[in-house]
């Protein structure tokens, strides 16, 4: 069976607002790297449209740093699904719409063959915690106090506590620290 990841970065106060964070040479690096285990990426509407076409534009212009660059083609050699009842259509061939119900649609998918499954934002991933179907977090935690924007499971209340068991740390030279939990 197939694993559901949760990545996220995040400040120290739990802001989720991709304009708060450190998106570095490590930080993406990071990202690059694990993102090399995962063979499908599960976004919704908004998140998907802030990821594409802006990584797909770097992957063809090579524009960026070379860890940016990689970042961008590892991005885009990752089929993805994308959760939305209002978007029509898609510009990449490997991705394609749902608009079936979440929990059917990422319960099969666990059951397909390959690798990991990696989704990210925030409504989705936090939809899919509340279901119990999120296997694995990580969280790369800036050393930001943000004070305002988006808190990841806002508006969502678990059915129980959530208890995790921490597997891997990394502290990154920018002061962030990338956290790697498993359910227990």
């Amino acid at each position: 069976m197939r694993n559901v990841i949760f990545a996220i970065n995040i400040t120290l106060d739990g802001c989720c607002d991709h304009t708060k964070q450190i998106a570095d040479e490590e930080t993406h690096e990071y990202f690059t790297h694990f993102m090399r285990d995962v063979d499908l990426q599960i976004f919704g509407r908004k998140t998907y449209q802030l990821m594409v076409p802006y990584w797909p534009d770097i992957a063809k212009t090579h524009s960026e740093t070379k860890a940016e660059n990689e970042f961008a083609d590892t991005f885009v050699s990752i089929n993805k699904v994308v959760f939305s009842r209002t978007l029509d259509s898609t510009e990449n061939k490997n991705t394609r719409i749902v608009r079936t119900d979440l929990r059917d649609e990422i319960l099969k998918l666990k059951q397909e063959q390959g690798k990991n499954i990696l989704v990210g934002g925030v409504d989705i991933p936090s939809q899919l915690i509340q279901l119990g179907l999120v296997d694995e977090y990580r969280f790369i935690v800036g050393p930001i106090i943000a004070g305002e924007g988006r808190r990841l499971l806002e508006g969502v209340s678990l059915p129980e506590r959530l208890q995790l068991k921490l597997v891997e740390s990394k502290i990154f030279k920018s002061g962030c620290v990338a956290l790697r939990y498993l359910k227990h």
